[in-house]
C-alpha cells in the first residue's frame, strides 16, 4: 500500500523544495520548447545552449555500431575496469523526439562503475523525421544483438534493461517484442525510471497543465504529435500499460511525486504485479521529472537505490 504522507507538502524536504522554485523560474526564462524545431533543439542541447549547460563527456566512452533495421545502428558503450558481472542496455529519453545515448555520461559511467557492468545504450531514431516505429525498431535490434552476442562481446550472458522516461517505455516494448517475437525473457531484471507508459496520458499528466518542471501537459502532447498519430496511442506497442505484462523480469519503477508522469509508474507497476511479476514501486517527495539527473541529496539517494538494483540483477 501506498503511504499517503508522502504525497504531502510536508514531505518534501527543504533542499528538493527550494530547488523547485530555483528549476521552475529558470524554465520560465526559456520559450516553451513546442515553439521550436525539434532539430533545433537537438543542435542547442549538444552544443551546450540549452537551458542545463554544456553536455559532459566521459573520455572512457566508446562509440560502436551494429546493423539496424534502417543501416548501421550507433551504440554508446561503457567497459567497467574490473570483471565484467553483466550487460545493462540503456535506452535514453527525450520525449521519442530529443536527447541522445552522448548526453548520459555520467549516468552510463556511473552504472557501468559501480554494477560491474558493460553498459550499452542506443542511439536509436529520433521523430519526427524517424516517427514509431523506428526507435522501438531500433532498440529490439539493440536487445537481439545483445541476446545473440553478449557473451561473444563482453562475455557474459547476464542482461538487464532500463532507461528514463521515453526510454523507460523503450525498455519496456523492447522487453514485449523479445518474449512475443523472438521467445526470448532472458533479461534478469529491468530499471524504469519515471517512464511514459501511455501515450494517451494517464489522469496525472493530463490534468497537469502548463506548470513547467521539466514536463508539462503541452510539452507531452507536442512530443506524442511528434512521434505517433492519435489513434494509435493506446496500442501495446506503443503504450506497454495496455499490454500483457505477464512473463516478465522483476522491475524497479522510481518516480517523483511532482512529475506529470506520477500514475504511469503507479499504474504501470500495479499492472506489473497483477500480471504475476515482481515490481517494486519507489516513490520520492517532490521529486519533479528527471530530478535524478541534478545534484540534490534526492537525487542521489534515489541513484543509489536505482544503482544497488542493478549491481544486484547484474550479479544476480
Amino acid at each position: 500500500m501506498l503511504d499517503p504522507a508522502l504525497f504531502s507538502p510536508r514531505a518534501i524536504d527543504p533542499e528538493t523544495a527550494a530547488f523547485n522554485a530555483e528549476l521552475e523560474r529558470q524554465l520560465a526564462a526559456f520559450p516553451p520548447l513546442y515553439n521550436f524545431p525539434p532539430q533545433l533543439i537537438r543542435q542547442a542541447r549538444e552544443s551546450g545552449q540549452g537551458p542545463f549547460g554544456p553536455v559532459v563527456y566521459a573520455d572512457w566512452a566508446e562509440e560502436r555500431s551494429i546493423p539496424g533495421p534502417a543501416g548501421t545502428l550507433p551504440l554508446r558503450v561503457f567497459i567497467p575496469k574490473k570483471t565484467i558481472a553483466g550487460v545493462y542496455l540503456h535506452l535514453h529519453g527525450g520525449g521519442f523526439t530529443i536527447g541522445s545515448a552522448r548526453q548520459q555520461d555520467p549516468l552510463l559511467a556511473a552504472i557501468a562503475t559501480h554494477c560491474a557492468a558493460a553498459v550499452v545504450s542506443v542511439d536509436y531514431r529520433l521523430a519526427p523525421e524517424q516517427p514509431y516505429p523506428a526507435g522501438p525498431d531500433d532498440c529490439e535490434a539493440a536487445a537481439l544483438w545483445l541476446a545473440t552476442h553478449a557473451q561473444r562481446e563482453f562475455g557474459t550472458t547476464r542482461l538487464v534493461i532500463g532507461g528514463e522516461s521515453a526510454g523507460a517505455n523503450l525498455a519496456a516494448v523492447t522487453l514485449l517484442r523479445m518474449r512475443d517475437h523472438h521467445a526470448f525473457t532472458g533479461f534478469a531484471a529491468v530499471n524504469l525510471t519515471f517512464g511514459v507508459f501511455d501515450l494517451s496520458l494517464t489522469p496525472s499528466a493530463a490534468r497537469w497543465g502548463e506548470r513547467n518542471l521539466i514536463l508539462n501537459t503541452p510539452i507531452m502532447e507536442w512530443f506524442n504529435e511528434q512521434y505517433v498519430p492519435r489513434e494509435r496511442r493506446r496500442e501495446a506497442d506503443v503504450s506497454p500499460l495496455y499490454a500483457d505484462l505477464s512473463g516478465l523480469p522483476p522491475a524497479l519503477f522510481t518516480v517523483g511525486t511532482l512529475d506529470p508522469l506520477l500514475d504511469d509508474s503507479l499504474f504501470m507497476c500495479a499492472r506489473w504485479n497483477a500480471a504475476g511479476g515482481s515490481a517494486e514501486l519507489v516513490l520520492y517527495p517532490g521529486g519533479v521529472h528527471a530530478f535524478t539527473a541534478f545534484p540534490i541529496a534526492l537525487g542521489k539517494r534515489a541513484n543509489d537505490r536505482i544503482l544497488n538494483f542493478i549491481a544486484d540483477a547484474v550479479r544476480g
